[in-house]
């Protein structure tokens, strides 16, 4: 038996077909299917149990520093109550996680992705021991329930639970004791769909109850609880990174089209002289392209990339059907030369070379942005 969110009972009251992630037993799909769950939060509204997501606090003088000390991102110019998105790297310049960063009025929140929670809250207390004082770290994982609602629709359902102007909340920004459905909550206008959404933290005791209210209040909307696979394809679309695909260890933000992300001019942070390096000598050899399946065939993680010639050139590192766009597209790491959109490529699929076209990424982007 794996780890469970507060919410689990939940998702198996809602006939979620539960699977092991990262060591949680979590939802991948619940009876109206993924399609009908990921086209909910393209056209209306979906919610998603993430309370499996890690989050730990940083208190103190140095906070601030640290994190930027932390990340390739520039911590130091966010605002009260603001977030940014950013890598973390190992001295190397491989990506020990991507994550969310809040600076709130007495702490910073670092928010990590699941399945490397217990690694990145050891790598953060590795690192403070080279930082030095004025920072405390604390893993509050276990007792932060964590809720996305997301889609068009999302901004509608929820203000009905608050009296705070969710108008007010400006996209990757976040609100401190909001009382939501009785209960306080951070809200950040933040997600992982492409959409407009909230996500809502609430104690772990509080999510349940938070949980049940956002259906009711968007039943009329037609609001479906989602699992993983509409998250997975939802993310993809709009080419969110997900790690172990797109990142990992043995891939520089650099390289997976993350250097928006990357402040190499910035004070001192972990990973900076190796990707100063890559990016004085040229750039990086490889870099992470969109391709779209030109004949029948569907992208899989793993599936190997080809040139004309027929060398094998790099790996899908996700690939599916899009339900949005109606076409098999994939994600994947090739070398930096053949990375132009309109470059003619192919796909393996089942020891077959199907012929692909690299594209202009991400492949799908909401109106308005």
């Amino acid at each position: 038996m794996g780890k469970r969110t507060p919410i689990y009972e939940e998702h198996v009251a809602l006939g979620g077909r539960m699977v092991d992630f990262g060591g949680w037993d979590m939802p991948v799909q619940y009876p109206a299917g993924i399609l009908a769950e990921h086209e909910a939060v393209r056209q209306r509204a979906g919610l998603f149990d993430v309370s499996h997501m890690g989050e730990v606090e940083l208190r103190g003088e140095r906070a601030l520093a640290f994190a930027d000390y932390l990340v390739t991102n520039d911590c130091q110019r966010l605002a009260m109550d603001q977030v940014l998105y950013t890598p973390m790297c190992y001295p190397d310049g491989g990506v020990v996680d991507d994550l969310l960063v809040y600076r709130l009025q007495d702490r910073v929140l670092l928010v990590i992705n699941a399945a490397n929670t217990d690694k990145d809250v050891a790598w953060i207390f590795e690192r403070k021991e080279h930082f030095g004082p004025g920072v405390e770290v604390r893993d509050v994982s276990a007792e932060t329930g964590q809720i996305a609602v997301q889609g068009p629709r999302a901004q509608e359902i929820l203000q009905r639970l608050t009296s705070k102007d969710l108008q007010e909340i400006a996209f990757f920004h976040a609100a401190e004791d909001v009382d939501v459905a009785g209960r306080k909550a951070l809200v950040s206008r933040t997600g992982y769909t492409g959409e407009d959404g909230f996500e809502v933290y609430v104690r772990a005791e509080d999510a349940v109850h938070v949980w049940r209210e956002i259906l009711r209040a968007g039943a009329q909307e037609g609001i479906l609880p989602c699992g993983l696979g509409a998250r997975d394809s939802l993310r993809f679309e709009a080419c969110l990174p997900l790690y172990g695909h797109e990142l990992d260890a043995d891939h520089s933000p650099l390289e997976a089209g993350l250097k928006f992300f990357v402040k190499l001019q910035k004070p001192d942070f972990v990973g900076q002289a190796p990707l100063v390096k890559v990016q004085e000598e040229g750039g990086p050899a490889r870099r992470l392209v969109g391709y779209r399946v030109l004949e029948r065939g569907i992208a899989r993680q793993g599936y190997p990339l080809q040139d004309e010639a027929g060398k094998t050139i790099g790996v899908t590192t996700s690939g599916m059907p899009s339900p949005t766009l109606g076409q098999s597209i994939g994600l994947g790491y090739v070398p930096a030369e053949l990375a132009q959109p309109g470059t003619r490529i192919a796909v393996e699929v089942r020891g077959r070379a199907v012929p692909a076209e690299i594209v202009k990424i991400p492949f799908y982007r909401r109106s308005g942005k």
